[in-house]
């Protein structure tokens, strides 16, 4: 009778880290999340070109699930055009 609103959450979640160093430490950061691969290659390419310090970098990550699902995608395209 009553049913709650359920979000859809996306299938790709992307996580662009970035990585201060200083002298005795490193900090890591969530820079910006992103739902394709895609956005998330634009972003840190983005915040690369608009750092001020040498001392920050900037990586993507994500979760297994994301990882391997990518992975297995592009295997199985590779596979698929290499048996035309």
């Amino acid at each position: 009778m009553f049913e709650k609103n359920k979000e859809q959450k996306p299938k790709e979640v992307w996580h662009v880290i970035k990585k201060t160093s200083y002298t005795s430490f490193e900090n890591y950061s969530l820079a910006k999340t992103a739902y394709s691969l895609n956005d998330a290659v634009s972003f840190k390419l983005s915040l690369e070109n608009l750092r001020d310090n040498k001392s920050e970098t900037y990586s993507i990550a994500t979760d297994v699930d994301t990882a391997m699902d990518k992975v297995i995608t592009l295997h199985n395209e590779k596979v698929a055009n290499d048996n035309k």
